[in-house]
């Protein structure tokens, strides 16, 4: 076999085992329920109820009031539209105005949160459990007819306040403002006239009726429960929060509770939208994921502390919302000049988090520096192709030594003949005099695996590349190639396959197929090796990786295709460089040219009598 073409065998299967190996090694760490304090959790006992009732009810609700008749306050602002629920106060109508469902400008915005009743009810609210003696006094709940007392709507820079009085001494307030992007703060108070003091706990809550409507349920990326406690981050999938733990203080349900000391978060993460409970920076309180396996309801819930509330005074606590799209910039914003701690990380970097983050923060700024996404990560293979340029000059000188030793190789063979271990000896031997290290050509490809697969991962989860153009027909670099050779791309009447069936998979687009064809011109660089059955594999290999990944993000195949003529170039200038002889067009001829089959050889223990005599 040719030793270029086993380095390159040697090297895929090492970069596989490599990969399992950081999997076995660094396997997700173990989730560790830590012991909720008591106090806290009698106060939330039974916030998840019956099915007949609705999620989130505490002890004592007030159910006056349904949400199918509820009257609404309206939400306006530059990124977000939709509607708060005087029922319960529960921020339950939210559209995304700078996203659409679909590349069509008619589309509908994208929508994130759907009041109970609607497809897919999704939503937040905010309330209080009682403490001590006050089981049997009414508390606000997801059924509480709040009144409108001040602010006819909620926008940026007009904060509204909504008030109920329990009419047993307890008024209670939620004053909501909002920022510019998406990011709510929800003030609660109560005034204490009882006569007595009072012991209040606030908590907020998200609610999800079902699974989501576009869950992707894709092995790469996480959805579902996402939560930062004191810098630790978890993750629980929408499947895996079916295994927690039966708990008779929360109704039934399961359910896993976290103390978080001073800082964190809890919420739900869609591939590019989330809802987040985040307690103000420094705040302690008990993070829960709890699930419903009665009436399929997922919930997270953010616990404060209790509050001791005297006779005559008020109580208040803040809590903060963020419900809108994972932009890196925005989500950043957050972390750094609010104080929310690592939020960046509410984004799916994965294991290869050391490389995908700085991958992705070098693609967000060529993109701001160029304006074209497209361009940005074609600019991108560049930046990396130069960064990881000494190991790859290495390979390619080494290369070029390697077919300066092949008459060598050669001449070894027909020396030795069948003994193999003679053969190794004297290729080691040969290696060792001309200076020339056999594995340097693995090591490019061993460097470019774990880039591929994270980029991969920045196209794939980043919302920064959601309907991201670069150039004419590819108007969205996070999906596959919208054009199709069974349309002719698009010069013929009628429309391409659905990508995902068969026929897209049969008939490419342009891209797959350009994939292919630098592939294949790259391989070219390298006569074909002399045993059949490689030469047959290594013939068949651009072919099935251009169909392999015809049904990958345009990004991706983008990137990979400008990555194979980066490396044509740079192997071809290095190679001829060092007085390799680069015989390209011959290659390409001699893969094209039928092959004889092969002469059967003498056999070598024939005797000379055997043979016929030569003429005088």
């Amino acid at each position: 076999m040719d030793d270029q073409n086993k380095n390159l065998i040697i090297a895929s299967v090492l970069s596989f085992i490599v990969i399992v190996v950081w999997f076995l090694l660094f396997p997700p760490a173990d989730q560790v329920q830590p012991t909720t304090p008591e106090a806290v959790t009698q106060q939330v006992e039974g916030m998840l109820p019956p099915p007949t009732a609705e999620p989130g009810a505490a002890p004592g609700t007030s159910a006056q009031a349904t949400p199918e008749a509820a009257p609404r306050l309206a939400i306006e602002t530059p990124r977000l539209a939709g509607s708060v629920s005087l029922v319960g106060g529960r921020i339950d109508d939210l559209e995304l105005t700078g996203y659409r469902e679909t590349l069509d400008d008619a589309s509908p915005f994208v929508r994130l949160l759907s009041p109970v009743g609607a497809p897919g009810a999704y939503y937040a609210l905010y309330g209080w459990a009682p403490g001590g003696t006050l089981d049997y006094v009414q508390m606000p709940g997801p059924n509480t007819p709040w009144t409108l007392a001040s602010g006819d709507r909620l926008g940026v820079g007009t904060p509204v306040e909504l008030v109920w009085d329990n009419g047993q001494g307890l008024v209670f307030h939620q004053k909501m403002a909002i920022d510019e992007n998406y990011m709510f703060t929800v003030t609660q108070s109560v005034e204490n006239n009882t006569g007595a003091e009072v012991r209040l706990a606030p908590y907020g809550i998200v609610a999800r009726h079902g699974l989501p409507a576009d869950l992707q349920n894709f092995f790469i990326l996480h959805e579902g429960v996402v939560q930062m406690a004191d810098g630790k981050l978890t993750e629980i999938k929408y499947k895996k929060m079916a295994d927690l733990p039966r708990s008779d203080r929360e109704g039934g349900a399961r359910a896993e509770a976290i103390d978080v000391g001073s800082n964190g978060w809890i919420g739900f993460t869609d591939k590019y939208w989330m809802t987040t409970l985040v307690p103000m920076p420094g705040q302690s309180f008990t993070a829960v994921a709890k699930y419903s396996d009665q009436s399929n309801v997922y919930q997270t819930e953010a616990r404060l502390p209790t509050l001791t509330i005297a006779a005559g005074e008020t109580g208040s606590s803040s809590t903060m919302l963020f419900a809108g799209a994972k932009e890196w910039e925005t989500i950043r914003h957050y972390q750094n000049d609010v104080g929310v701690d690592r939020f960046v990380d509410v984004i799916d970097w994965g294991w290869f988090f050391f490389l995908t983050k700085p991958i992705f923060w070098l693609l967000h700024w060529l993109h701001g520096f160029i304006g074209n996404m497209g361009w940005s990560i074609i600019a991108l293979t560049f930046v990396l192709k130069a960064l990881v340029l000494p190991l790859a000059y290495k390979s390619y000188v080494s290369m070029a030594r390697m077919k300066e030793l092949q008459p060598e190789m050669e001449k070894l063979k027909e020396q030795v003949g069948d003994d193999r271990m003679k053969l190794q000896q004297g290729m080691m031997a040969l290696y060792k005099e001309k200076k020339v290290n056999p594995a340097a050509g693995c090591l490019p490809v061993l460097v470019q695996i774990p880039i591929f697969f994270s980029l991969y991962k920045v196209i794939f989860v980043t919302i920064e590349l959601r309907h991201a153009p670069w150039i004419g027909w590819i108007r969205d670099l996070s999906a596959p190639d919208p054009s199709s050779l069974y349309n002719l791309f698009g010069l013929l009447p009628w429309a391409a396959p659905v990508h995902g069936t068969l026929m897209a998979t049969i008939f490419l687009g342009i891209l797959p197929i350009c994939l292919g064809i630098s592939m294949w011109f790259q391989q070219k660089l390298n006569p074909a090796p002399p045993d059949p059955t490689q030469a047959m594999i290594f013939a068949w290999m651009p072919w099935v990786f251009m169909f392999m990944l015809g049904s990958f993000a345009s990004g991706l195949v983008l990137y990979w295709i400008t990555n194979n003529v980066i490396t044509f170039i740079q192997q071809y200038a290095i190679m001829r460089s060092h007085g390799a002889r680069v015989d390209l067009f011959g290659n390409i001829k001699a893969s094209f040219r039928r092959k004889k089959p092969a002469t059967p050889v003498a056999n070598k223990s024939a005797k000379p009598a055997d043979k016929k005599p030569a003429k005088k």
